[in-house]
């Protein structure tokens, strides 16, 4: 569902045009037309942001991790939600840093009360959240918890790692806005990516640092100094016109029509008692099953005929949510994914 013919023919006008031998001007930072594109892109969703405050990164992942390396020393305590995206786990993991797990709340994604009173008793250095379309449980932040959040971390002086790569990925009227848009202390490093709504094998993303954004810098330079530019300048060029914004509205109206398909098949083959909630956008599922089914199993019996699904263990610190794995929709509907779904919800029922 991705404009590849397109990029391709951006990347080839570029390619005409740019001097491989000459060396970029405009490192570590990114190159200057894409970060101005990137800025239109958070007017859209109704703010103004500095392009200075933009670094450009080798996807949202490199952004994420140079955000962490930054705020952050070996040591030290994250908050996270949970369940949690299995690669803010490994994140932590690898840069030993530890967490601390602040429950999804069922409404409002968050409970703010929760994370105040887990600052009160640990010295927790920066929290990372995905604020809308959370991985793997899709909940997203309502605009008022959003707001308590970063004036609660404003308080205590906690930078936020805001994770928002499925940001252009809402099925409403108007984008969701990020926590950065409440942000008036240069304390929340909002990170994005072109991955999952334009294309996933450029590997670019960006991370508008606040202020942190010389230390990002910094931070790139020691790592890999830039960016692919051929990359940076096709997207560059891609975004220039108005492609971007038709494909972003037929690619929302397939992941709805999506997600609607994998609900019925849900409702139809899994055993009575699963739960699942509808999000608002991105393309993930998130099932409660039975609490005598074993999501490790159920996994492990699926990838016997092929299928390959999450078990709710992996996004958990705890190894906790035995009974809930994660499904994608992100794919086309077809015959194929239907059964397979079928296939999925039989298993589970006979492990009831």
């Amino acid at each position: 569902m991705f404009p590849s013919n397109l990029l391709d023919r951006s990347l080839a006008a570029v390619a005409r045009t740019m001097d491989i031998g000459a060396a970029p001007m405009e490192l570590p930072l990114g190159n200057e037309g894409l970060r101005r594109q990137i800025g239109r892109r958070y007017m859209v969703a109704g703010m103004a942001l500095p392009i200075d405050e933009v670094v450009v990164t080798g996807g949202a992942l490199e952004a994420l991790t140079l955000s962490l390396q930054t705020v952050t020393c070996p040591g030290d305590l994250v908050a996270i939600r949970t369940p949690a995206f299995y690669g803010a786990l490994q994140a932590l993991d690898r840069l030993r840093l530890k967490a601390v797990e602040i429950p999804i709340h069922p409404s409002k994604a968050l409970d703010v009360s929760v994370l105040a009173d887990a600052l009160k008793r640990h010295p927790i250095r920066a929290c990372w959240f995905m604020t809308s379309f959370q991985n793997p449980t899709g909940a997203t932040m309502p605009d008022a918890t959003k707001e308590a959040l970063v004036a609660l971390l404003a308080a205590h002086d906690v930078p936020l790692i805001e994770d928002d790569v499925y940001a252009e990925l809402y099925f409403g009227a108007s984008p969701e806005r990020p926590a950065k848009a409440f942000d008036r202390k240069g304390l929340v490093l909002h990170c994005g990516s072109f991955s999952k709504s334009l294309t996933p094998g450029y590997r670019l993303g960006w991370v508008a640092a606040g202020r942190f954004t010389q230390q990002i810098a910094r931070a790139k330079w020691m790592t890999n100094i830039s960016t692919s530019m051929p990359a940076q300048l096709a997207i560059a060029d891609f975004l220039q016109g108005r492609s971007y914004d038709r494909h972003l509205r037929q690619l929302r109206q397939n992941l709805v029509a999506q997600q609607g398909n994998m609900l019925k098949a849900i409702e139809r083959f899994f055993p009575p008692g699963t739960k699942v909630a509808r999000p608002k956008g991105g393309y993930f599922l998130w099932l409660e099953l039975p609490v005598q089914i074993d999501a490790v199993r159920l996994f492990e019996l699926s990838l016997q005929q092929g299928i390959s699904l999450a078990p709710g263990p992996i996004f958990s610190r705890s190894r906790g949510y035995r009974n809930c794995i994660r499904l994608n929709y992100g794919h086309p509907w077809t015959h194929e994914i239907e059964r397979a779904v079928q296939t999925v919800g039989t298993l589970a029922r006979s492990l009831c």
